[in-house]
């Protein structure tokens, strides 16, 4: 054991160090200690909103706007403002946008859930923050971050501002440290992955609904796509346009309660807002043969089949070694560690300990030298960690985000946000660093840094920062530095 080697522990393996907590005095067996103190539910996830909370919240909304068209009209008729002020008609009959009240309901409607969502959205990216900074646990909650940005999804439309928190919180941290075949399906059947791959309306053409036609009457791919592509298989590796067609239609059926629209939200019945339903009404009936595997008709349970087979496969296996082995181990991940994680998903089963045992082991992934450049979220994290914050407010952190470009939850696309150097890395980033940490350092009591970086990087400080900081003309400035060196730059 070196002091190298706790530095990569707290630094690449943890979410940087606190100069409050003991060193670990065997960093691997540190680290393997973890998975017995993980908790998957902190107090701090219980103030959040649930799933079932948001879409009660949204089928609140979605009841509202059908009131008002009945009471009012589609809302593209009604009159400009000046006009709002026509008596109301005197038949009910005779109702129409004529009637509509100077105040605009329906945008009061929507800008009173947002104003919910938003603040629902704050504290889960607080509480989130909240639980990296204060956890005794960093390399488990390292992965649970890693997993909800490889099941990306984002917080871009109203119906996603509130749900995206809850798909890390409710399918990612309780299966973690299980199989990733149970998370797979947790994750697939989540009502915020259903409803931001449009996967609650999708309708078998075939099906009962689909037979009927209409507008919304459709077979969405979305969701099977990104489950080869992203989630499972990956680019470039057999799958075919029929194959995500086929997977497609085995998945029809799979809806959510009170957030699905059109005919999909008739066929998904009565069961509470947010809660998973499938409804036999959308599914596309028939066999399915995809990646060429044969999965005879058998409603919800054949697509349960196809994610099971899809996380057996040795295409899977490999496509999650090598994001794990970019992620601990460099931008271009070493062909070695690859094969061995590869490996322990395959003898497995996907148990994840096993291959998070795996990476512990690799050599690859202890080299002295940094092999990461911090995104955002992490800079933010170790900083954070290395002040001795402890509680963050909602907005603060998520304008902190914001300004950094790594907003929680909103990478823009499924693919999630890029693990590379290159994406976070230019100038105009780094200087919003520099700019965050000056303010950080100028909230921060007096702190000798020379002392706080001795305490985070027990192999010492480069001679480079080191002569920076004792340049500095003040404690704050000399923190500032600290903060957006190349040891808290890097991982």
């Amino acid at each position: 054991m070196t002091a190298a080697d706790i530095t990569t522990a707290l630094t690449r393996f943890g979410l940087g160090a606190r100069p409050d907590d003991p060193l670990p005095t065997d960093p691997r067996r540190w680290l393997l200690d973890q998975f017995d103190r993980y908790a998957a539910a902190p107090p701090s996830i219980a103030t959040v909103p649930t799933s079932r909370a948001v879409a009660a919240r949204l089928a609140e909304l979605y009841d509202q706007r059908r009131d008002l068209r009945e009471q009012y009209g589609p809302r593209r008729q009604r009159p400009p403002a000046a006009m709002a002020l026509v008596p109301p008609p005197i038949s009910p009959a005779m109702n129409s946008a004529a009637a509509m009240p100077a105040a605009d309901p329906y945008r009061d409607a929507r800008q009173a859930a947002g104003r919910d969502m938003r603040q629902g959205y704050a504290a889960a990216v607080a509480a989130r923050t909240g639980i990296a900074l204060t956890t005794t646990t960093p390399f488990v909650e390292r992965l649970v971050h890693f997993w909800a940005n490889h099941f990306a999804v984002s917080a871009d439309k109203l119906e996603m501002v509130g749900l995206a928190p809850t798909l890390e919180f409710e399918a990612i941290r309780p299966h973690v440290l299980g199989r990733f075949a149970d998370m797979l399906l947790a994750v697939e059947r989540h009502p915020a992955m259903l409803v931001y791959l449009d996967q609650a309306v999708s309708v078998g053409p075939n099906s009962t609904v689909g037979q009927r036609g209409g507008r919304r009457a459709g077979l969405n791919e979305n969701l099977a796509r990104e489950i080869l592509e992203l989630h499972t298989l990956g680019v470039r590796t057999g799958y075919t346009q029929g194959d995500v067609t086929e997977l497609a239609r085995a998945l029809t059926g799979w809806t959510v309660a009170g957030l699905a629209r059109g005919p999909a939200q008739r066929a998904a019945g009565d069961a509470a807002p947010g809660s998973f339903v499938f409804a036999p009404a959308l599914h596309e009936p028939g066999d399915r043969t995809i990646t060429g595997t044969r999965y005879p008709a058998a409603g919800e349970a054949q697509a349960t089949e196809v994610l099971a087979d899809l996380a057996a496969s040795p295409a899977t296996a490999r496509h999650l070694a090598t994001k794990l082995a970019r992620h601990f181990a460099g931008d271009v991940p070493p062909p070695a560690m690859i094969a061995r994680l590869e490996q322990a998903y395959l003898s497995s089963n996907g148990d994840l300990p096993t291959i998070y045992r795996a990476i512990i082991a690799s050599p690859e992934a202890w080299v002295p030298a940094p092999v990461k450049f911090r995104t955002p979220w992490e800079w933010s994290l170790a900083t954070f960690r290395a002040v001795g914050t402890r509680e963050v407010q909602p907005g603060a952190i998520v304008g902190l985000l914001n300004q950094l470009g790594q907003p929680a939850w909103k990478p823009g696309q499924p693919i999630g946000y890029d693990d590379v150097a290159a994406s976070w890395a230019g100038p105009d980033a780094i200087m919003r660093r520099v700019e965050a940490a000056e303010r950080m350092a100028g909230r921060t009591p007096a702190t000798d840094a020379r002392t706080l970086g001795a305490k985070l990087f027990p192999d010492g400080l480069s001679a480079a920062t080191t002569q920076a900081i004792a340049r500095a003309e003040s404690p704050a400035q000399g923190l500032a530095l600290l903060l957006v060196s190349p040891e808290m730059m890097r991982r």
